[in-house]
């Protein structure tokens, strides 16, 4: 049964409150949408916390990002929203947010593409950087466009990250799969460095989809996700030991010590001193 547009702003509030409560957003950042039919799309404006919205707040613009209805100004990222619809049929709601871990990851310029967690390569398969854009202008999205087709959520480079679902609760548990993952990658890599799971078995998660109900555009591919082998072959060869000097400092042969023209000549000074003083 087909929510109404009553139904839809309220849920919006409420996916709203839930990423300010949870941090992804501070003061008026981030922005949702849901795709009521292809002519109309109800979002979030400009300017208003997600935490502190009211259903009225809300505008509903056209498919251009054209605002149709509303009193509040239309955000400047709708171009966001609206070419994840023209590019995804399937796509009913937008979540746009910056999860600190994993818009520290954004900002760091790494992408969430490790085959970490079978969850994970089920549900999204990975998670893509897309290049940075100035926001509110068509460079937002410019480096989103080979992406958006095959994936379900995206990192913007110093920015955020979006996710998208054919219904706005899909959107926003995507978005929560990321900040999770983000999470975990960040510990992995304190812990000594995160370890993917092999080709193989990622393949089997991919093929497991159908099993447990899962409908995802992304598929496995080249690097996409991160597999082990990939990590192996990145390794860099094994460096020789450095050789030994006999000529250099030390009585082993394999210590040096590097000193500035001022201590050398002091050092120099010093002991020319000293066999002054035992010749007299």
């Amino acid at each position: 049964m087909s929510k109404s547009e009553k139904e839809h702003r309220q849920d919006i509030v409420e996916v709203g409150r839930l990423m300010w409560q949870r941090g992804w957003v501070a003061s008026n950042d981030g922005n949702i949408s849901i795709r009521l039919c292809d002519s109309r799309i109800l979002c979030t404006p400009t300017g208003v916390c997600k935490g502190m919205m009211q259903p009225d707040d809300l505008i509903i613009c056209d498919s251009d990002g054209v605002k149709l209805e509303g009193e509040r100004a239309c955000t400047t990222e709708i171009a966001m929203h609206t070419t994840i619809y023209a590019l995804r049929p399937d796509v009913r709601a937008v979540v746009h947010a910056h999860p600190a871990t994993a818009t520290g990851f954004a900002a760091a310029g790494k992408a969430l593409n490790l085959a970490l967690l079978p969850e994970v390569v089920i549900g999204l398969g990975s998670i893509p950087l897309a290049r940075y854009g100035l926001p509110g202008t068509p460079a937002l999205t410019d480096g989103m466009l080979p992406l958006i087709p095959s994936h379900d959520a995206i990192l913007m480079a110093n920015h955020g990250a979006v996710a998208y679902g054919e219904d706005l609760n899909k959107a926003f548990f995507r978005m929560d799969t990321v900040e999770h993952v983000a999470r975990i990658t960040l510990v992995a890599e304190m812990l000594g460095g995160p370890k993917p799971l092999p080709r193989q078995e990622v393949a089997k998660l991919f093929d497991s989809r159908t099993r447990y109900g899962v409908t995802s555009r992304s598929r496995m591919a080249s690097g996409s996700p991160v597999v082990a082998e990939d990590l192996i072959s990145r390794a860099p060869a094994a460096k020789e030991p450095p050789r030994r000097d006999p000529f250099r400092a030390g009585s082993s042969g394999d210590e040096r010590y590097d000193l500035s023209r001022e201590e050398l000549l002091g050092l120099i000074e010093e002991a020319l001193r000293a066999r002054r003083l035992v010749s007299h």
